[in-house]
């Protein structure tokens, strides 16, 4: 079955066919790095972790790029988020945007989300979104006004064909700055003058200034990618303007459509049926839920939405997802088991075949699942359905090992796919067992030099002592302690 994919594009699933035969392009809008990164954020890059991991499962080599903003996204009142947050906590505007980048791919790798291939600042390439900015004026497409560049909507006769937004609409959301120098309303910015004294700003031939976010990710996404690539992603709050915006600088750019293939957004996430916002009080840092949940407990329960929907949160609904990660693991724990105590070489039965046979129609049930624009939330279904089949599996009183084996790799195939553990956690030993063991341990040394055997009491000493446990025998007792093994 080939891949189908929603494209928001064209607002029907088409079947997924690269560029490039076997080769993946992608560019996902990453984070403005000037805070935390909260819920929101997470369910956007697992929900696109997820889709590479597939992607490649499916035989393609994928080329991700995902962005860091650092510099030009302006909040509603006109400010950039950036320098507004340095202003406030009084720091220089790069060692915000360095503390928060960190803890971002920090806050990324605990819930299992690879890295990108490329991770480019928009400061990074400020020369490129210059020399970008002057084609386009050049071409006829952009406009200065007192050291301010607008992109010419009305020279972009396409405009609007991603969002499908009314012209009303645009000249009713046109936010921020309606410049006087403007032509038109629904025009935007490629380039924002900036006062000498400004903290983040750099020289360009309209003066100092900064680039618009827009141009930022059109820039990098060419730059990595080429002037035309296979997926462009995001959550859906940046198809109007971001999105638009994007396709309408590009196309103008290089004379070349489409500039994205395939569209991908992920839905809203939703705290209790409202929107998540600082003003409401209901804002979720990852940081925050990862100390209450595991973070496998979290990537399962983002999964469980199909990556499109609107995914709300529940605490009711990380208890579930905390539940079943357990049931999971269980069924990994008992294969474990079951490959120890009751494998064996005898012929497979016809319950084991029939067994076996059941979870490879689930295993096909969940590929196709996720061939139908990645639907994690049905091939999660299949998943619980291996893992129950497996524990029937595992209850048998003896198993043909071939078939147990088959039956793991399954199941971690699955769950590597998801970006989910392949492995049941390890038990940690309590400090009061630790102690009761080495205190037998230090007996049954003790019982050795009564009776004389010095090599066995030595040995047990030496050994101890290569795992950090010291023993210092003093008159009628032994004491032990924990040093550090370097």
């Amino acid at each position: 079955m080939a891949i189908r994919v929603y494209n928001s594009l064209s607002r029907v699933k088409e079947d997924f066919k690269p560029l490039h035969e076997g080769w993946v392009g992608i560019y996902v809008c990453g984070p403005t790095v000037y805070d935390w990164t909260h819920l929101g954020h997470a369910r956007t890059y697992v929900a696109f972790d997820a889709i590479i991991r597939w992607l490649e499962y499916r035989g393609y080599r994928v080329f991700y790029v995902q962005n860091i903003t650092d510099v030009g996204h302006l909040t509603e009142a006109g400010e950039d988020k950036v320098v507004g947050r340095a202003l406030r906590e009084r720091v220089e505007p790069m060692a915000l945007v360095e503390f928060y980048m960190r803890e971002y791919f920090r806050d990324m790798d605990a819930l299992g989300v690879r890295r990108p291939d490329i991770s480019p600042r928009a400061t990074g390439h400020i020369i490129d979104m210059i020399e970008a900015i002057k084609q386009l004026i050049e071409k006829g497409y952009a406009y200065e006004v007192d050291g301010n560049v607008f992109f010419d909507v009305s020279k972009f006769t396409d405009y609007g064909k991603l969002s499908r937004v009314r012209i009303e609409e645009m000249i009713a959301g046109a936010r921020i700055d309606v410049h006087p120098g403007k032509r038109d309303p629904r025009d935007f910015a490629l380039w924002k003058k900036a006062s000498i004294d400004y903290p983040l700003k750099w020289v360009s031939p309209w003066g100092y200034g900064f680039p618009g976010w827009h141009i930022e990710c059109t820039v990098m996404a060419m730059k990595y990618l080429g002037e035309q690539i296979d997926i462009h992603g995001g959550a859906v709050d940046l198809i109007f303007p971001h999105h638009e915006n994007e396709i309408a600088q590009a196309e103008a750019l290089t004379g070349r459509k489409p500039f994205v293939k395939y569209w991908m957004h992920t839905g809203l996430l939703t705290v209790n049926g409202e929107k998540m916002a600082k003003s409401l009080g209901n804002y979720i840092r990852v940081r925050d839920i990862l100390e209450k949940y595991s973070p496998a407990a979290v990537r399962l329960f983002i999964l469980s939405a199909h990556y499109r929907s609107t995914l709300d949160y529940r605490e009711e609904k990380l208890n579930e997802a905390e539940s079943n990660m357990k049931r999971l693991m269980n069924s990994l724990a008992r294969i474990e088991e079951a490959k120890i105590e009751k494998a064996s070489d005898k012929p497979s039965s016809s319950e084991e075949r029939q067994i076996l046979s059941e979870l490879y129609r689930l295993s096909n049930s969940f590929d196709e699942s996720m061939d139908d624009d990645f639907n994690t939330a049905e091939a999660l279904s299949f998943l619980f359905e291996i893992s129950r089949t497996i524990n029937k599996l595992v209850d048998l009183p003896s198993i043909n090992k071939h078939i147990l084996n088959e039956a793991e790799s399954i199941l971690k195939s699955k769950l590597r796919i998801l970006g989910l553990p392949d492995t049941p956690p390890r038990r940690e030993a309590s400090s009061k067992l630790v102690e009761a063991l080495i205190d037998i341990i230090i007996d049954i040394r003790n019982e050795a030099r009564r009776r004389k055997d010095y090599a066995t009491a030595d040995e047990i000493r030496r050994r101890l002592a290569l795992i950090g446990v010291k023993l210092e025998d003093l008159p009628g007792k032994t004491i032990w302690r924990i040093e550090g093994v370097y």
